[in-house]
């Protein structure tokens, strides 16, 4: 008799689940079968017709070849490579007749010419960012022609590539020792530190007989450095790995030549750390970075895990260093995402915002009796946390209540094989050191306490993932949210994925925190605090990121302004802004989760408060459209087609919500 595995998993659940009950599981289990997803019908498919598709997909895929190609984000080779190739689509581009365009085709057009302009100007500004961190690694193109040589599959001389190895070698001492030169003095009969690195830490005679020329450098791009050099090593190992023992020559030449680079490259990576910006001594970054090949990365960022990740450690803010961009680099990021407000009129609103916020927690905190004590009320809610064990059941339940709240209400369309394909997994202590609350998309990943944290980080966890701030976000990971999104975005119009935007990403899954608060989901104070505090949240995140990369926060300033604003146990504020600033975030990305919803908040009143369109078929339509700016959105579902040469005018922003 054949079992099938969905009878074995039954079983064990009913084994697993405090007071399982085998017949009821079986009974779910039917249940579930008997709404499982049909084939699509023939007005269920993605019919679009945009006279820019074929030409986008096409772009793509040319992009990911020479993605592939030229791998190396510090490469300059790469980045002619890619300005020329740039350069040919956007003229392609313009040879094309816009005026004849359908609406769908003038929208892609726009969105492509704002991509390729976009991707233009971001080569010119890693080149930038490279040079202000060039006399910190003189030989990293050195390094990178070795590998580029391999991949042209030209043949190695191994005698010369040993001898451009011990060079390397003396170049980054050297480079060392400037570095050195230019740190400040220590005070007057204090101890001086030894460097980092043992690479020829004893200079001969002749070496003290000329000082080094002193390198002076800012903690920024001394950052920038030290994932520079992580990635350096890990194109070196890959060059050397290529030739060692296949060929018997190479690895006689070349092996101990290149042990010593790398130890020179991780004892100067660990001077860095030390020495210019204060961290502790650790292996340098390494590693491949999940989708890092020719992905949104900044230059200098080692391809390996977020930096972020691999420096946290709970509760200490110093590994925190970031790199602010200013006010003109914010104002290119905006254009680009079709905002047009300056990054201080959006703090403007976010203050505004959160002004709204703590008026209303004042009234939920007088509700539960805390009178305008709103913290108190907050430490209320925050001790309503399940035990260790029992949070995945919890969230099970609170993403199917979201689920069946909107399908009741007519909301959006959902379809049963978006219910049927979203799982759930559990968080790592290291990555909860960076998200500290679950994450979501295809599963949702749970942020919960293990055993071998702290007596005081288990209670951070389970205080800030509790029940009500745990409600007021699993439908923004799950359905109505970003695993909704995903499953829809993969099946309409997916080439629009290249466009994609946090304001979109982002700013769908928010909206539905607003939209659901419009409506009454939250029906006790304690659900109203939950979303509050998250509202709150958000509205912190733009002013404390956009302040930050105007260069008027710290990050130490940051992590006060959560706890102090919004309510942050200390160890979660902590790691809410490593992740902001130490990982591979866009500066606007963490700005892009209000203001999106506020933009979609604004067209929904537009359609739908105005009666042009219903819940379901605005959100269906969002949905549809894919990835890319709101205003261009809006453009679609108000059927207003673009201009050629289209500059952002939409001020979304009104009155202060009610």
């Amino acid at each position: 008799m054949r079992i099938h595995k969905s009878m074995v998993a039954m079983v064990l659940a009913a084994a697993l689940v405090p007071g399982g009950d085998f017949s009821t599981l079986l009974a779910q289990s039917r249940s579930g079968a008997a709404r499982s997803a049909p084939a699509a019908a023939a007005d269920d498919l993605d019919t679009s017709r945009s006279e820019l598709r074929p030409m986008i997909e096409r772009f793509s895929d040319d992009r990911g070849s020479l993605a592939r190609t030229y791998p190396i984000r510090l490469s300059t080779t790469r980045s002619a490579r890619f300005k020329q190739f740039y350069t040919e689509w956007r003229d392609r581009l313009a040879a094309l007749p816009f005026d004849t365009m359908s609406l769908d085709g003038k929208v892609d057009s726009v969105l492509f010419k704002n991509y390729l302009d976009y991707e233009l100007l971001q080569l010119d500004i890693e080149a930038k960012r490279y040079d202000e961190m060039k006399a910190l690694i003189p030989f990293a193109e050195i390094i990178i022609q070795l590998d580029e040589t391999r991949r042209r599959m030209e043949p190695v001389n191994s005698r010369k590539a040993a001898e451009t190895l011990n060079q390397l070698k003396k170049l980054v001492a050297e480079t060392q020792k400037r570095v050195e030169a230019g740190l400040p003095s220590p005070p007057r009969g204090g101890p001086r530190a030894e460097p980092a690195s043992q690479v020829e830490s004893k200079p001969d005679a002749k070496t003290e007989e000329k000082k080094p020329e002193p390198i002076k450098v800012k903690k920024t791009v001394a950052n920038r450095a030290v994932d520079a050099v992580g990635s350096l090593r890990n194109t070196l190992r890959g060059w050397f790995s290529f030739y060692n023992d296949y060929d018997p020559m190479f690895t006689w030449w070349v092996d101990t030549p290149n042990k010593e680079l790398d130890e020179a490259l991780n004892g100067y990576s660990n001077f860095l750390r030390e020495r210019v910006l204060g961290l502790r001594r650790q292996e340098a970054r390494g590693g491949p970075r999940p989708g890092g090949e020719g992905g949104g990365g900044r230059p200098g960022q080692a391809e390996g895990r977020p930096a972020a990740e691999a420096d946290a450690r709970a509760g200490d803010a110093s590994d925190i260093i970031g790199d602010p961009i200013g006010h003109d680099a914010l104002m290119l990021e905006l254009a680009h995402e079709m905002i047009p407000y300056t990054p201080e009129e959006l703090i403007e609103i976010a203050k505004k915002e959160l002004a709204w916020c703590e008026a209303e927690m004042l009234k939920a905190s007088r509700d539960l009796g805390y009178g305008d004590d709103w913290h108190k009320a907050l430490e209320h809610v925050k001790g309503l946390h399940v035990e260790p064990g029992l949070q995945p059941a919890m969230i099970r339940e609170l993403a199917l209540e979201a689920e069946k709240y909107v399908e009741d209400n007519n909301l959006l369309t959902v379809p049963p094989l978006a219910k049927e394909d979203w799982g759930m997994q559990m968080m790592s202590p290291e990555r909860q050191l960076v998200n500290p609350f679950f994450t979501g998309g295809a599963d949702i990943t749970v942020s919960y306490p293990t055993s071998g944290m702290s007596h005081e980080q288990k209670l951070m966890s389970m205080r800030g993932n509790n029940r009500h701030f745990s409600r007021a976000t699993v439908h923004h990971e799950l359905i109505p949210g970003h695993h909704l999104q995903g499953f829809m975005s993969a099946r309409y119009k997916p080439y629009r994925g290249l466009f994609g935007t946090p304001f979109w990403g982002e700013g769908w899954a928010l909206y539905w925190e607003l939209l659901l608060w419009d409506l009454g989901f939250a029906k006790t104070p304690e659900n109203r605090i939950g979303m509050l505090f998250w509202r709150m949240h958000r509205c912190a995140r733009i002013i404390f990121s956009l302040s930050f990369h105007l260069e008027k926060m710290t990050p130490q300033e940051c992590i006060d302004f959560l706890v102090e604003r919004v309510g942050h146990e200390r160890e979660n504020a902590v790691a809410e802004v490593r992740r902001s600033f130490e990982t591979n975030y866009s500066p606007l990305y963490q700005a892009a989760y209000l203001l999106g919803g506020i933009q979609l908040r604004s067209l929904h009143r537009e359609l739908v408060e105005s009666g042009k369109m219903t819940n379901r078929a605005f959100h269906d339509a969002v949905l549809r459209e894919n990835r890319m700016p709101i205003e261009m959105v809006r453009a679609v579902l108000m059927k207003q087609p673009p201009a050629r040469e289209f500059k952002s005018t939409w001020k979304f922003y009104g009155p202060a919500p009610k």
